[in-house]
């Protein structure tokens, strides 16, 4: 990942790009909501395709399962069926790590099914369960027989980051002051605080999920997507093209010019 290795944006440098002729789609946490991933992406397809011209990327910021109804479902759709007209990257969120580590180890991992794990084992099997001490090797066996193969090689593939001209995509944030290439997996997937409270520039602009909030939260440092699609109904995305930014989301459609006077509708 060499596009780390770039001089520091300074506070008065111009205003992030992407770059040249790419146009950048970026889509906040999703938790279990395929419903909405469809009618998100045929909105993005609509908008890819008057841009022809245009090297055209998609980005998944995390968070595909718990909470929601429909995890399995969302899995199939981002590891089967990318839209059309874009180049699609689907990054991990901490859900993910956590449902890989809770198949792996589910004695170590049990807390991963107290924040919306049960949702994502009740989406591929029968019935319901509750969190038993005593039963958590037979769920997770459960689970792990009725995951497809296909989906979980998807689970275990998804990227830490991306790097595209001024703007650094991850799941959480980053820890401030730390070199890039030094950052840790947990923060990339897990910080709160430190990174949200940071205000001084960091090397590029980060556009990342992990943070409910009522609208796209947009900072001079960073813009954060995730609207609480699987209690909101509202899955936002945010587009970036040059220096210009836009949102679509589920609710209000788009593009709308967003800026952070004019922030996202849930």
């Amino acid at each position: 990942m060499l596009g780390w290795l770039r001089p520091k944006r300074k506070a008065e440098a111009a205003p992030a790009r992407t770059p040249d002729g790419m146009r950048i789609y970026a889509v906040g946490d999703i938790h279990g909501r395929a419903d909405l991933v469809e009618q998100l992406q045929q909105q993005i397809e609509l908008d890819a395709a008057q841009h022809p011209g245009k090297d055209r990327r998609l980005i998944y910021l995390g968070d595909y399962v718990d909470r929601g109804p429909q995890s399995r479902e969302v899995l199939e759709r981002l590891s089967t069926e990318p839209p059309a007209g874009v180049t699609t990257h689907c990054l991990m969120g901490n859900h993910e790590q956590a449902m890989l580590r809770f198949l792996a180890d589910p004695a170590g991992y049990a807390q991963w099914l107290e924040y919306g794990g049960l949702a994502t084992i009740e989406s591929y099997t029968s019935g319901q369960w509750r969190m038993d001490p005593d039963d958590l090797g037979d769920i997770a066996a459960v689970l792990s027989d009725a995951v497809p193969a296909h989906q979980l090689e998807f689970l275990k593939g998804l990227e830490l980051y991306r790097c595209f001209g001024d703007y650094l995509f991850v799941h959480a944030g980053i820890r401030p002051g730390v070199p890039l290439e030094a950052q840790q997996i947990e923060d990339l997937l897990w910080i709160r605080g430190e990174f949200l409270s940071a205000t001084t520039p960091h090397p590029f602009v980060v556009v990342h999920g992990h943070h409910v909030g009522d609208a796209i939260d947009v900072r001079k440092n960073r813009i954060c997507v995730d609207t609480g699609a699987y209690a909101t109904g509202c899955l936002s995305c945010v587009i970036l093209d040059g220096s210009d930014r836009f949102r679509m989301d589920t609710q209000e459609g788009g593009p709308v010019p967003l800026t952070k006077e004019s922030p996202a509708h849930v």
